[in-house]
């Protein structure tokens, strides 16, 4: 049951059709887990945290640089040498202390991955590398968790919503993965993809709308214009072929 605070607290939001108290109820029994603490991952986790998420497991391994702060709005100057994922807590912690916060400073593999992600009931990619990337859509597709892909370059970016084997996987859209390198990104494109990214987790764990599955979304900030791809399984698909 909410407590009266928390019914304070979302109650703009609970006014939504077909959110109401059963809607937060099912926001604050859930987890999510956010792979990467950085451009995406601090509008994913902030709003998803101040919508009433219960649990949020975000992993990162990487500390705050300076250059990271034109996008990164979960870490300051005096975050720089810091665990991203303890100035993470801190951040979220303050804007909403009644959701559970669990850092996780690890690197995800094949091998980490399973513990990492957990009882997690979604996957929010805020990653920066497609090798990353595609060990999270392996486990997404192995075993039937939903798991919602954001990338970002510059002034663009582009989101959708994988449930394998019912959508297309990663590898069907992307097989392949770019060399890394560093991408030009200014701190707006992060935030309206990843306002978007929390959109669609929040869609999906309150059953409100339609998810992007089988699209994907793309945004051109220069031209300030969305447009949605339909995108196809592979037949031969080696990840989500059943």
């Amino acid at each position: 049951m909410l407590t009266h605070k928390e019914r304070e607290r979302y109650h703009r939001q609970m006014l939504i059709r077909n959110w109401g108290e059963e809607g937060q109820e099912r926001l604050r029994s859930a987890t999510v887990f956010i792979a990467g603490a950085g451009g995406l991952g601090s509008p994913v986790a902030m709003y998803l945290a101040v919508a009433g998420i219960g649990t949020i497991r975000i992993c990162d391994n990487g500390s705050p640089e300076l250059s990271n702060l034109n996008r990164q709005l979960l870490h300051t100057e005096k975050d720089i040498g810091r665990s991203k994922t303890d100035s993470a807590q801190e951040t979220l912690r303050k804007l909403n202390p009644h959701v559970a916060i669990e850092p996780l400073n690890a690197t995800i593999n094949d091998e980490t991955v399973d513990k990492l992600v957990g009882a997690s009931d979604i996957i929010l990619d805020c990653l920066d590398n497609f090798p990353t990337r595609h060990v999270l859509n392996r486990y997404a597709a192995k075993k039937g968790v939903p798991f919602i892909h954001a990338g970002i370059y510059g002034l663009s970016g582009q989101l959708t919503f994988i449930h394998a084997p019912e959508t297309p996987c990663l590898y069907c859209i992307f097989p392949g993965s770019p060399p890394p390198a560093v991408f030009p990104v200014a701190g707006v494109t992060p935030g309206v993809i990843g306002v978007l990214e929390a959109t669609e987790a929040i869609k999906w764990l309150t059953g409100i709308g339609k998810n992007l599955k089988g699209r994907l979304l793309i945004w051109d900030g220069e031209l300030m214009e969305f447009q949605k791809v339909a995108i196809n399984k592979d037949p031969n698909c080696p990840v989500c072929k059943r």
